[in-house]
């Protein structure tokens, strides 16, 4: 399945299922917007955010 020309959010991307679709996900041509709490691994991002999610204030931002 290509995602060529789509973009993907992914919260968690810093580790475990997260990172694992962010992963997944550029291997198939997405662009990526990777969220976490935790230092993002921007290498294959579009756009990283170290954000929890479970705070409003913080997504807000």
């Amino acid at each position: 399945m290509s995602l060529q020309g789509k973009v993907c959010v992914v919260t968690g991307a810093s580790r475990g299922i997260g990172l694992a679709c962010a992963e997944a996900l550029a291997a198939e041509g997405a662009r990526l917007a990777l969220c976490a709490s935790g230092s993002v691994p921007s290498a294959r991002a579009d756009l990283s955010r170290r954000c929890d999610v479970a705070d409003g204030e913080q997504v807000r931002r």
